[in-house]
């Protein structure tokens, strides 16, 4: 039998802190401690100097709160305190992407509960893959037997310590174990930055805080435009203070375009080059701290829904939108209306077994008061006026691109029992990912084709509609997300989206 000999990094001796900057430093210097470790030693192991028998291993980071009470100093905000007296912890990762939200949820809990907090080395392994990072390939630098053998030398991922059991209120706590602090552990996070730029082609440091989605790539060449002319130099002193908020553009492939009329700290290093289009491809419009817009052309269908929003959300945005089209369900609509969503008929299945579709779905307030004010502003109605050109009521998601096949009797007693007045593959989805990830959320369609009363979405009349109606749609769409940046993130995360016994962090 070999004897195994496992090589560790320096050790860290957990600390207490009252100061969230210190904790937040500490759980760096652990962090880039760890992982340069074991990239150093897989290094080594590429090299043939570590032989079978020999193990590595690093562990994450950890913060833990020991409370006796569940009083707590803000009873306003839907975060940033523990439930009820026990000790919570949770696992950390790269703290260089998530410093302003670990120093926002370490400071809550400092502010809440009057105790300090402690940070040191968890008992949780850093998976190789993810200590590496997303620019690495293991089959591009180590030989067949070296990949075979890698398992039994280094840790690598595990699925079952990767779950989504804590935001589907699953989680069993066990015997003389910690309660969770956050949503995700610090291995479910690291697997969701790597996905992101698999499947999005950019990484995940460039992704902002409010997020738009979308069904079609008309709505990003115009978000393309739109942000090449906001990077571009005027001379215009009004429209070169409006734009010199934004910092930096950047597309698939992590090409950083630079706002030419500010100085900035953005770099456009580490652009790489792409063989084809990611399969929802992002973009991002940069505001320092992450205040600016990312949109993503999803495709078509609530599989891409559920994928993208599973990963998004390990970044704990602010806010998501869906903007597409839709089939208008009402004689009354006319190609080019908006619908915005109060309600969803979920029929497209894929999150049922996560969050069933008895569970309701509500609207937010505040994102449904900010998508009213934008179309109000951009289209210049208002009031009665405004019934013209929205309509608010229940969507319908479904997972048949071709649902207008069905006999019309199957389908109609549906969408007459739920009142729904639009019918689209994503919406749905999407609203239901946000209200299990705790991350607000709202949709404002445009209807497209009218299938139930003899107007379908034919490539003439679609042409002529993308052209008319995406430049408006994107700009209310845009809008809103200023409105809601306006709101702050302690009025925007609704408490509507918090059970009675939650995680601290947000």
């Amino acid at each position: 039998m070999v004897k195994t000999n496992i090589k560790t990094p320096k050790s860290f001796k957990a600390k207490s802190f009252t100061d969230a900057r210190a904790a937040v430093d500490m759980v760096a210097q652990i962090y880039e401690a760890n992982t340069a470790f074991l990239r150093e030693q897989f290094q080594s192991y590429g090299r043939g100097e570590i032989k079978a028998g020999q193990r590595v291993s690093a562990n994450y980071p950890y913060v833990r709160i020991a409370t006796e009470t569940a009083s707590r100093a803000d009873t306003r905000l839907s975060y940033g305190f523990v439930p009820r007296p026990g000790v919570y912890e949770t696992t950390l990762t790269c703290p260089d992407i998530f410093d302003s939200y670990y120093m926002e949820q370490f400071s809550q809990l400092l502010r809440n509960h009057d105790v300090p907090i402690e940070n040191g080395v968890s008992h949780a392994p850093i998976p190789i893959h993810f200590a590496l990072g997303t620019n690495f390939h293991l089959e591009g630098d180590l030989t067949p037997d070296q990949i075979e053998d890698l398992p039994d030398i280094f840790n690598v991922p595990d699925l079952d310590v990767m779950d989504d059991e804590i935001a589907n209120y699953t989680y069993v706590v066990g015997d003389n174990e910690a309660h969770p602090l956050s949503l995700f552990t610090a291995a479910r996070a690291d697997l969701s930055l790597q996905r992101l730029k698999h499947y999005t082609g950019t990484s995940a440091q460039h992704f902002q805080n409010y997020v738009i989605f979308t069904n079609y790539q008309f709505y990003i060449d115009q978000f393309v435009t739109m942000c090449q002319e906001i990077m571009a130099s005027t001379s215009d002193e009004k429209l070169k203070a409006e734009n010199s908020i934004y910092s930096a553009f950047v597309e698939p492939g992590d090409k950083v375009t630079l706002n030419e009329n500010i100085e900035t700290d953005e770099s456009t290093e580490g652009a790489f080059s792409l063989n084809r289009m990611p399969q929802m491809p992002a973009y991002h419009l940069k505001i320092p701290g992450g205040q600016g817009i990312t949109m993503v052309n999803i495709g078509v269908g609530p599989s891409n829904a559920k994928t993208i929003t599973d990963h998004i959300a390990v970044l704990r945005p602010h806010a998501w939108l869906m903007l597409g089209h839709c089939a208008g369900l009402r004689n009354s609509q006319k190609l080019g209306d908006y619908v915005l969503a109060h309600g969803y008929l979920r029929e497209d299945h894929i999150l049922d077994e996560d969050i069933p579709p008895s569970i309701p779905i509500p609207a937010l307030a505040e994102v449904q008061v900010a998508l009213e004010q934008a179309v109000a502003q951009v289209t210049g109605d208002s009031g009665y006026e405004l019934k013209k050109v929205m309509r608010t009521g229940t969507v319908a998601t479904t997972d048949d691109r071709n649902w207008e096949l069905k006999a019309s009797i199957q389908q109609n007693r549906r969408l007459s029992q739920s009142r729904a007045i639009a019918m689209d593959m994503e919406s749905g989805t999407i609203a239901a990912n946000g209200f299990r990830f705790r991350v607000p959320y709202g949709t404002l369609l445009c209807v497209s084709d009218k299938p139930l009363h003899g107007q379908l979405k034919l490539p003439g009349m679609a042409d002529t509609f993308y052209r008319e109606r995406v430049d408006q749609h994107l700009k209310i769409g845009l809008l809103t997300m200023t409105l809601l940046r306006d709101l702050k993130p302690d009025k925007l995360h609704s408490r509507k989206l918090r059970s009675f016994n939650e995680v601290a962090f947000q």
